[in-house]
């Protein structure tokens, strides 16, 4: 049996060679790329899924105080710690929870009682339709006092001070 000619692996090792700088110099910038791309914190998330373990602490050895049933559920991130974040529901209840259960979606809970969706960001606007206290609904801007929400198809402007799950003065497009 006759061996490959020598010449054949220095060639692979030429080919080979620059790839190998190129992997190590992608796997090296890689974290440093994310750090700069870091988000706020505090900042307003929805939940991924329609269970999702609310934990004591950051990891999975720690017990599960609750679980959450509720998928677009909006939380509060108020920590991080590596792939764990800690958030807060609009009942003030504190957890942790892995990245992966909540994403960037954004949604509010309608609160103060029954509150009327108008077509405009205008009080003197046209009634769009009417949502009850505890209604979660897809944020989708906001102006001023006023932000734009949809919730069973049906979209309306809300003042933002009937809402939880946006900051008084949040600039949301």
């Amino acid at each position: 049996m006759r061996s490959p000619p020598a010449h054949r692996f220095f060639r692979l090792r030429q080919l080979l060679g620059p790839l190998l700088i190129a992997v190590v110099a992608l796997v090296s910038i890689g974290p440093a790329a994310a750090a700069d791309k870091a988000l706020a914190v505090p900042r307003f998330v929805t939940l991924r899924a329609d269970e999702v373990n609310l934990r004591t602490g950051p990891g999975e050895r720690y017990p599960i105080e609750w679980v959450y049933t509720r998928k677009g559920l909006p939380v509060e991130v108020v920590a991080e710690y590596d792939v764990w974040r800690k958030i807060r529901d609009s009942e003030g209840t504190e957890g942790w929870v892995h990245q992966r259960m909540i994403t960037g979606n954004r949604a509010v809970i309608v609160r103060g009682g029954t509150q009327t969706l108008m077509s405009d960001p205008n009080p003197k606007s046209s009634v769009v339709a009417r949502a009850e206290s505890g209604v979660i609904a897809r944020l989708l801007e906001c102006e001023g006092p006023w932000c734009r929400v949809e919730a069973q198809d049906v979209r309306g402007w809300l003042p933002r001070s009937e809402l939880w799950g946006v900051y008084p003065d949040e600039d949301v497009h």
